[in-house]
């Protein structure tokens, strides 16, 4: 196994980080780009819950590979991020308000599904897939990454992220990619914050959930107003900053 970096527990290994990437990249984008041709049956066959399980075979790959790479990194140190992190408490508290305000507003469908009942259904799927990549982006990539510079650290960790998605192989034009690099650059840098702090992954879920209500998201697309929207991030992000704090505090 090559290895970079002094002391021991300091190195990072280039095995674990590309089998992370082989994984990562190889499993999920499997899924994204429909390479089985399995989305229209699936979809056929099983109406909204399609939607779920879409998330879940996209996520799938990122998600096994973070599972296997905290395993390996585990053996060479300790790994300070887990699910809930330093407080079960606040990590429900976080995860509860979008979920309550989702179901509150609706979310409109195809499905003739009503909608404050489908907002439940949006929450608890799109929270699957988040917290799927989040295994991968903040559970191990930030842990495997920690002793870099942060500079280093979070582009790093964002340009893998935005090449996983491989959006310059769709129509997207370059402006369109740029802006989503320089988006998942922030992201990493932003969310990173919140791992660092709680090391929880389902708070990182959380903001992770914000960024797919407003971009693409297969729940979310055309399924409230504008406005709706600001309130849920507006409202969403306020208690969060305020439960943030609280954290700081413990």
């Amino acid at each position: 196994m090559t290895e970079i970096g002094n002391p021991e527990n300091k190195k990072i290994s280039t095995t674990r980080v590309l089998l992370f990437l082989i994984i990562g990249f190889g499993v999920s984008n499997v899924f994204r780009f429909d390479v089985l041709n399995l989305n229209k049956n699936l979809e056929d066959n099983l109406n909204s819950s399609y939607l779920i399980l879409e998330g879940i075979l996209e996520g799938s790959g990122i998600f096994i590979a973070g599972l296997l790479g905290l395993s390996l990194l585990k053996k060479q140190r300790k790994v300070t991020v887990s699910f809930f992190g330093t407080s079960k408490y606040k990590s429900l508290s976080m995860a509860s308000i979008p979920t309550i305000l989702l179901i509150a507003f609706g979310v409109h469908n195809k499905y003739g599904i009503n909608t404050h009942l489908f907002g439940l259904i949006a929450a608890f799927g799109s929270f699957i897939y988040c917290i799927m990549e989040e295994y991968g982006w903040r559970g191990y990539l930030q842990e495997e990454f920690q002793f870099l510079k942060p500079t280093a650290k979070f582009l790093s960790i964002g340009f893998i992220w935005y090449a996983w998605h491989l959006s310059f192989l769709t129509e997207a034009t370059l402006v369109d990619n740029l802006f989503f690099l320089a988006t998942l650059i922030l992201g990493s840098w932003g969310i990173g914050q919140i791992a660092a702090l709680t090391k929880s992954i389902l708070a990182c879920s959380c903001f992770h959930l914000i960024v797919n209500i407003f971009m693409y998201n297969h729940f979310f697309n055309n399924a409230f107003s504008g406005t709706s929207k600001l309130v849920i991030l507006n409202v969403s992000v306020s208690l969060w900053v305020w439960i943030l704090t609280k954290w700081k505090k413990a």
